[in-house]
C-alpha cells in the first residue's frame, strides 16, 4: 500500500506564452521543492525522482530536475515516455518502487512544448512535428482525426463539442485549481477564459467538428506528487491502484475504457478526466457511464492547455487536493494507450 502525501503543480499556459523560458528541469524543481515542503519532508529523504516528459531532447531530464530540486546526488532519477499517459504511469511506478520497499518517490512531469526541440528525420533532414505511435500507417491516424472519426460514431456535431469546452471553461473560472505554484509572474492557469459559445463558434477548424475550441491547447506546465510507504503529513490519501492498458491504436479516444473496466465496478465520488479533445472527453463518460456531475468539477484540459507528458500528474494533483471518498484519474495517449488510477481519502 502506498499513500500519495502531497501535490503540486505549476500553472498551466500555451506554448509561447508566460512558461515559455523555461525548460522542463526548470518547470519541475519548484514544483518538487515545494511539494515535499508540504509534506514535510527533508530533500535527504527521497529514495526517487519519476519524470514524466514527452517533447524533450533525451539526456535523462529527471536527473535534470533532481538535482535542480537539490534532491541528494544519490537519487539518479527515472525519465518515461508514455506521452499523455506518462504522468499517472510516473506515478504508478512509484507506487511499485515503495511496495518493493522505498519509503519516498517523487513522481509526475514536466512538458515544454515551447522548448521542444525541432525533429529531423535522417538521411534527408525532413522536419516531423510527431513520431508515429504505430507500426500500421493506416492504424495511426493524426489525434485530431481520430477525434473527428470518434465525434461521428457517438453523433456529437461541432455545437455539441462546443458546449463542452464552454462548459469546461466555466467551472474552471467558477472553481480555480488547487494546489497550484505561482510561476514567472502566474498564479493561475493562463488559458482559462470566459468562452460563450459565439466565441466557440468563431474558432478554428481542424478537422471536421473538431476545433481550436473543443481541442485543448498545447502547453507548458509541470505536476508532482509525493508518495509515500507511510500515511503521514497533513493529507495523507490513499493510492488504492491502476492500471495502464493498450487499445485499439487507432481508437486512442476510447483507451481509457478498458484501464476503467479493469479496476471493476466503483462508486466514484470525483473524476478528474483528461479532455485533449471535447470527443475523447465525451466518449468516454458516456461509455463508461459516468455521472457527468461529478467529472472535472474545476474544469479539465480544454480550459487549461496539455503539457503532454504532464498532464496526467495535474489530474492526480486536482484529485488529490478536491476529493473526499473515492476519486478516478484516467488519460488517453496516442498508439491506443489509456491509463486509469483510484485515490481514497
Amino acid at each position: 500500500m502506498s499513500w500519495i502525501i502531497a501535490a503540486r503543480r505549476s500553472p498551466v499556459a500555451p506554448s509561447g506564452g508566460a512558461l515559455a523560458g523555461l525548460l522542463p528541469h526548470e518547470l519541475a524543481a519548484p514544483v518538487i521543492r515545494a511539494a515535499l515542503e508540504d509534506a514535510g519532508i527533508a530533500a535527504a529523504e527521497v529514495d526517487e525522482l519519476i519524470l514524466s516528459n514527452a517533447l524533450g531532447g533525451g539526456g535523462n531530464p529527471a536527473r535534470m530536475a533532481s538535482l535542480a530540486a537539490g534532491l541528494p546526488e544519490r537519487v539518479g532519477g527515472l525519465s518515461i515516455d508514455r506521452q499523455c499517459v506518462g504522468g499517472l504511469d510516473a506515478i504508478l511506478l512509484a507506487d511499485a518502487l515503495v511496495r518493493a520497499g522505498a519509503r519516498i518517490v517523487v513522481a509526475g512531469g514536466a512538458e515544454s512544448h515551447s522548448r521542444r526541440p525541432h525533429r529531423l528525420t535522417r538521411p534527408g533532414g525532413v522536419e516531423y512535428d510527431r513520431p508515429a505511435f504505430s507500426p500500421f500507417p493506416s492504424r495511426d491516424p493524426d489525434m485530431a482525426e481520430a477525434a473527428a472519426r470518434l465525434a461521428a460514431q457517438m453523433g456529437y456535431g461541432r455545437e455539441t463539442l462546443d458546449a463542452y469546452a464552454v462548459a469546461s471553461h466555466a467551472k474552471a473560472l467558477a472553481h480555480p485549481p488547487s494546489g497550484l505554484l505561482a510561476m514567472e509572474g502566474l498564479d493561475r492557469d493562463a488559458f482559462t477564459r470566459a468562452l460563450t459559445p459565439a466565441l466557440a463558434a468563431r474558432a478554428k477548424a481542424i478537422h471536421g467538428p473538431i476545433s481550436a475550441a473543443n481541442a485543448a491547447v498545447s502547453a507548458d506546465g509541470a505536476a508532482f506528487v509525493v508518495v509515500s510507504r507511510d500515511p503521514i503529513g497533513p493529507r495523507p490519501v490513499r493510492l488504492v491502484g491502476g492500471v495502464t492498458l493498450g487499445a485499439a491504436p487507432e481508437d486512442p479516444g476510447l483507451a481509457p475504457l478498458a484501464a476503467i473496466a479493469a479496476l471493476g465496478p466503483q462508486r466514484l465520488d470525483r473524476i478528474e478526466l483528461m479532455e485533449a479533445y471535447a470527443a475523447q472527453a465525451m466518449a468516454t463518460i458516456e461509455k463508461a457511464g459516468f455521472d457527468p456531475g461529478l467529472v472535472n468539477p474545476q474544469g479539465g484540459a480544454l480550459a487549461r492547455g496539455h503539457p503532454i507528458g504532464a498532464s496526467g500528474a495535474v489530474l492526480a494533483v486536482s484529485l488529490y487536493h478536491g476529493l473526499e471518498g473515492l476519486g478516478l484519474a484516467a488519460i488517453a495517449a496516442a498508439g491506443g494507450l489509456g491509463t486509469a488510477l483510484l485515490f481514497q481519502n
